[in-house]
């Protein structure tokens, strides 16, 4: 029997033009598949029809990505790499934390559909793990003790992530029920009654206006301010 020949990983990777005229390639595919799962929700995310978006046989996706699991992580993983791109830290902390908490969260709220799907999950992929390592930095050179610094980052990203989850769901609904929503605040709530509802009714045009809008920045604002004041104190403080 004749021996096997193994070809590397990169060789087996598609080099001719598909039906459309472009190379396959990984970052080919991760583009076309935010831009299926933008435009027709978590569905859109299959071998088939990402094979017939791009014109090449959906057997081929499999040279780049073992299921569409692999290829769900990488779009995650895209979205952490965009909110990276362009920036790098200034050397005050509180500064950083605040713009790539922000950048982290304009990704996925501009990505709403992929955030339902991946922003829970942690993908071990380069932007993910430079992330990573960014915040970890930022803390330990704010000088923040390593432990702390941990449970900080922990609770950084999960705020971030669980803002940036819920509000993409909002901005995923179908307009109509995006606009229900939001109508909600002023046929119910602009109605209750001073006697009934006081708080609400001595506040409610302020309440309205505020829930128009994603509540992270505040909360990002309160949580600064909280590790503000588990930092330690350095000399020159």
């Amino acid at each position: 029997m004749a021996e096997r020949v193994v070809v590397p990983e990169g060789r087996r990777r598609r080099r001719r033009p598909t039906k459309h005229g472009a190379v396959l390639s990984e970052r080919l595919i991760v583009e076309t598949a935010l831009r299926l799962v933008a435009q027709h929700g978590a569905e859109a995310l299959s071998v088939r029809r990402l094979g017939a978006a791009l014109g090449a046989d959906p057997s081929a996706l499999y040279r780049y990505f073992r299921n569409t699991d692999a290829l769900l992580l990488a779009l995650a993983d895209e979205l952490i790499g965009r909110a990276q791109e362009g920036w790098s830290v200034t050397g005050d902390w509180r500064a950083d934390l605040r713009a790539i908490g922000l950048r982290i969260h304009t990704s996925y709220r501009s990505n709403p559909q992929v955030a339902l799907l991946a922003s829970h999950r942690t993908t071990g992929r380069p932007h993910e793990t430079r992330a990573v390592e960014t915040i970890l930095g930022i803390l330990r050179s704010g000088g923040f003790p390593d432990a702390l610094a941990v449970r900080i980052y922990h609770a950084f990203v999960d705020q971030a992530l669980a803002f940036a989850a819920q509000d993409a769901a909002a901005l995923a609904l179908p307009r109509a029920a995006q606009d229900a929503d939001a109508e909600v605040w002023h046929a119910v709530y602009g109605r209750l009654s001073a006697d009934t509802h006081p708080n609400i009714a001595a506040t409610f045009p302020l309440l309205a206006a505020d829930m128009c809008d994603s509540g992270y920045p505040f909360a990002l604002e309160l949580m600064l301010g909280a590790v503000t004041a588990l930092r330690p104190a350095a000399d020159g403080d």
